[in-house]
């Protein structure tokens, strides 16, 4: 984080709420549509996951299962959220070559951080975050299970994995209500100091060399797509296993995004007319061979 850029962002702070986009612009991450609570029974609040061997185990082979067959062969950097015992490690496969973690294991590199506050990891710096029974933990840590989605938002490059096996439902609250209407808005400071959707200026020009001004607010993105989740059985405190990737608008502009289709729009077409260039040679070339063999 660049505190140079703007004198309202505080570099000391514990959690980096905000991420630069361009100048004066940045953007946060806010809630899609409201969260209606889920009411929990006493008796599920109290259970914790150390005190309860079947919902471990079984949580721990879902997560096994999970990390082995949800990860990219492509991908080459991991970050584990609350690592706990370092069990996790083991779940990775050897194809990744960068670990962050919190744990003292043997590993490429290691960050012992908050995992509400990964201020030593930047911005879309890795391919895969794990979350694996670790919310809970978060809670009865007095760490915020929901800034931990907020940082690995923030960390995961566009089109990463966020694997997670957690509690169904954490403080009130479903984990995968809260996670999938996570999503990025451009933002900007006011004069009073409150957070104000930015505007795009789009300048266009009419037929008659009239300059005719237009003004947007930027739209908010979803910053996940859900690619599947399966509810984990057997177990005495609900679970679920999710596979979630950060989309490719997440902080970006509206233009940005045009401009981004038109790119892929481009390279789509230019696809097709190499594969008819090609089509065409090997036409050519059976025809040109075919009148040689009558010649003879």
């Amino acid at each position: 984080m660049d505190a140079t850029k703007s004198d309202w962002i505080d570099s000391k702070r514990i959690f980096y709420e905000y991420v630069s986009v361009s100048g004066q612009e940045w953007f946060k991450f806010v809630l899609l549509s409201p969260i209606s609570p889920t009411s929990t029974s006493s008796s599920t609040t109290m259970l914790q996951m150390g005190l309860d061997m079947v919902t471990s185990l079984r949580c721990e082979w879902i997560s096994a299962a999970l990390c082995t067959n949800q990860t990219p062969l492509s991908a080459n950097d991991c970050l584990i959220l609350g690592c706990d015992d370092g069990r996790a490690v083991t779940f990775i496969p050897r194809t990744i070559e960068t670990l962050y973690t919190s744990t003292g294991t043997n590993v490429v590199e290691i960050l012992d951080q908050r995992a509400d506050d990964l201020k030593e990891l930047e911005d879309e710096s890795v391919d895969i975050v794990l979350s694996l029974t670790a919310a809970a933990k978060m809670v009865e840590n007095g760490l915020d299970w929901k800034k931990s989605i907020q940082e690995a938002a923030r960390v995961l490059r566009p089109g990463g994995r966020f694997l997670c096996v957690e509690q169904s439902t954490l403080e009130g609250e479903s984990y995968l209500d809260y996670v999938g209407n996570l999503g990025t808005m451009i933002v900007k400071k006011g004069e009073d100091g409150e957070d104000i959707k930015a505007v795009v200026v789009e300048e266009e020009v009419d037929d008659d060399g009239n300059i005719i001004v237009k003004e947007d607010e930027v739209n908010t993105y979803p910053t996940f797509e859900c690619m599947g989740y399966d509810e984990v059985d057997l177990v005495l405190v609900p679970h679920i296993a999710t596979v979630f990737v950060k989309s490719e608008d997440a902080g970006i502009t509206a233009k940005e995004k045009g401009m981004k289709e038109k790119d892929v729009e481009e390279d789509r077409m230019a696809d097709l007319a190499f594969s008819a260039f090609e089509r065409g040679l090997k036409k050519r070339k059976r025809k040109k061979k075919k009148d040689a063999e009558a010649k003879k």
